[in-house]
Formats: C-alpha cells, sequence, structure tokens
C-alpha cells in the first residue's frame, strides 16, 4: 500500500492474479478434492508458467492457506453478524447452516477430511476460535439449571479449545455439544448421504437444533 492508501497499479494486478488463480483452485477442489490441487495445472488453464505462478503462491500448501483463511474468515464474519444482529445459539446454527449449503467446497475444505501433509498455520486456527468464542457467547447467555454433567467438569479442567472464554462448564459442554452435532447433520447432507431417503434435510437439522435447546 502506499502513503495515500491507494494500491499501485502493480498491487492491482498482483490481487488479481491471485484472487484469479484462487477462482481455478476452488473448480479443481471440486472436480477433484483439495489433495488434488496442482499449481502447475492452474499455471496452465491461465497461460502461464509455473514458475510464474510461483512469483503469487509459493507453494500448494500456501495456495491452500490462502482458501482455507477465506473460507474461515467468511464463516467466522457470518457467524458475528448474525449474533450482533441478536440471534442466539439456534439462530447461529442456522447461520452456519446457511454458509455451508452456500458453498458445500468451502466447507469440506476446512470441515471435511484433512489434506495429506498440510497443517495450517497458527492464524488460521485464530480465525476458527472466533466462530467458537460467538458460540459459546451464546451458549452462556442460556439458563442452566440442574447439575453439571462430568464431561462438562471434564471439560473445565481441559479448555484450552474454548481459548480465554470465561463460559461456566455447562455452557462449555453445551457449545461443544452444538458444534460437534450439527456439523455430523451438515457433513452428511453436504455429501449426499440422505440422497433418496425421501425425508428433508432441513427439517432434521431443526429437529437436532430442538433437541439441543431443550
Amino acid at each position: 500500500m502506499t502513503e495515500t492508501g491507494t494500491k499501485t497499479p502493480r498491487e492491482r494486478y498482483r490481487d488479481q492474479v491471485r484472487a484469479e488463480v484462487k477462482e481455478h483452485a476452488w473448480e479443481q477442489i471440486a472436480t477433484a478434492g483439495a489433495s488434488a490441487l496442482s499449481l502447475n495445472a492452474i499455471a496452465k488453464r491461465m497461460g502461464m508458467s509455473g514458475p510464474a505462478l510461483y512469483r503469487y503462491f509459493a507453494s500448494r500448501d500456501d495456495l491452500i492457506t490462502e482458501l482455507i483463511r477465506d473460507a474461515y474468515r467468511s464463516l467466522a464474519d457470518t457467524v458475528r453478524t448474525a449474533a450482533e444482529s441478536g440471534a442466539d445459539l439456534l439462530g447461529l446454527a442456522r447461520a452456519l447452516r446457511g454458509w455451508a449449503l452456500d458453498d458445500p467446497q468451502r466447507y469440506f475444505l476446512i470441515y471435511g477430511t484433512p489434506v495429506p501433509g498440510y497443517h495450517a498455520p497458527d492464524d488460521v486456527t485464530g480465525i476458527a476460535s472466533e466462530i467458537m468464542a460467538a458460540l459459546l457467547d451464546a451458549s452462556a447467555a442460556l439458563p442452566s439449571d440442574g447439575p453439571t454433567a462430568p464431561f462438562a467438569a471434564h471439560l473445565e479442567n481441559h479448555r484450552d479449545w474454548a481459548g480465554d472464554h470465561p463460559a461456566p462448564p455447562a455452557a462449555l459442554h453445551r457449545a461443544l455439544t452444538f458444534w460437534t452435532r450439527l456439523h455430523g447433520v451438515l457433513s452428511l447432507e453436504l455429501a449426499g448421504h440422505f440422497t433418496g431417503t425421501g425425508f428433508d434435510p432441513a427439517l432434521l437439522f431443526e429437529s437436532e437444533l430442538a433437541g439441543l435447546a431443550e
């Protein structure tokens, strides 16, 4: 960026090329999965040499990191917007499903089968923690009656996954239960495992929400 806050033509061109590379990458992922991602194949599609493309993304893993970062940032922004609009825990879950249905490949890149040999950097994990923080906030806002479940007490002693969030054990348990069960339903739906069953996946999702809210 220049001192005036505007980008130079070179910087704008670089941004355009990187955006086009990512578009082709998503097409590859949709066709063959993230593990088959190839910078050389993308370069060929764009009429560039492999070495030329490596000036924009240093490696396949660098490109995957950008795609994962974009996906997490998009979901975190979606969840934050829903929370700021007053959505409760159920509303956040619906926002999550809407985001996933809008682009299943983006969902599977971050919540599907890990890419062999790839490890996301710490800043990506930090974006993911924003999503969990919103769920913890919504969980802590709900009333909690009755004794604390044993697993909730266990979470209190192993709460690194929750960062510095001050949610009590019952809220930790509720948020994690929402997270795991809803992702289970979503993953099955998006992978097409409900095809031919005759029931409405949206109604199943709402049924899960109702059960979790009890």
